[in-house]
């Protein structure tokens, strides 16, 4: 299905913010999906030759660390998911600057929280990714799990509001966030075989927060109910979301080149 006539056409956006999410980048053991990966990779730097303007938002550190460490599970207890974190970070930024160097694609790490982002330090953060966007380099953005610890606590700790307050800064014109499910549906795909995916959202109403659900896999930290909240930040700012499935990043090409409907759109007013 195309994109609606009355919609803007994606591929006339320039400056996209990405978030892949856990559950895109690794296996359940915790392990890279090295294949899938690799074709991330091989598609933004592909994307990005083509002159697009790329910030990618990248869970994974906690998972990544769960893996490298050896762990059976994800830890319960802060001090170890900081651990987990600071390894994993190491190990994530070593693969996406190797497969990145493959293509030419120069990328940089930037370490952020909401704290940093609540006061002058997000206008200073902005500005260095405005310039490593002009110096043709893709910024590679994650929470910074190791002294983020409020939200390790809590549980609530994501990456999905991060990339829309990420999108914000930069002024992005789409935000897309990646995850194991192929858009908003009307129901619990796993729970009801009934249920049917959402297209375009043009207003998030009360029946949708009522459908947005919990944490997805058990590596993963951010839900539907997250994705939700970041589309209203993204929405605030005039900024369109999209909600796609990240085991095809082929599909950045339909959604962004061809300008087919993929996942749910979230539109902006």
């Amino acid at each position: 299905m195309e994109q609606e006539q009355n919609l803007r056409r994606l591929s006339e956006c320039r400056r996209i913010v990405i978030k892949v999410g856990t559950s895109t980048l690794t296996h359940p053991t915790g392990k890279m999906n090295l294949r899938r990966f690799h074709n991330l990779v091989r598609v933004l730097a592909d994307l990005s030759n083509s002159g697009k303007q790329l910030i990618l938002v990248s869970s994974g550190a906690i998972g990544l660390g769960v893996g490298q460490l050896g762990l059976r599970e994800r830890p319960t207890d802060t001090p170890s998911k900081q651990a987990c974190a600071a390894v994993g970070q190491c190990e994530l930024m070593y693969l996406y600057d190797r497969q990145f160097g493959n293509y030419s694609v120069n990328v940089a790490q930037v370490l952020l929280t909401k704290a940093i982002l609540n006061s002058n330090g997000g206008v200073n953060a902005g500005n260095c990714m405005e310039r490593l966007l002009e110096m043709g380099v893709i910024p590679i953005v994650n929470e910074n799990d190791t002294v983020a610890i409020d939200e390790l606590e809590l549980e609530i700790g994501e990456n999905d509001s991060l990339a829309a307050i990420v999108a914000g800064l930069v002024h992005a014109d789409l935000l897309v966030l990646m995850s194991d499910i192929d858009g908003l549906y009307s129901a619990d795909p796993h729970r009801d075989a009934a249920a049917e995916l959402i297209p375009v959202v043009r207003e998030i109403d009360g029946f949708i927060e009522s459908i947005a659900g919990g944490a997805g896999t058990p590596n993963a930290r951010g839900g539907m109910a997250t994705k939700i909240s970041a589309a209203k930040v993204a929405a605030a700012e005039g900024i369109d979301m999209v909600i796609m499935n990240g085991e095809k990043p082929e599909r950045l090409y339909d959604l962004l080149l061809e300008d087919k409907a993929i996942g749910t759109r979230f539109v902006a007013k």
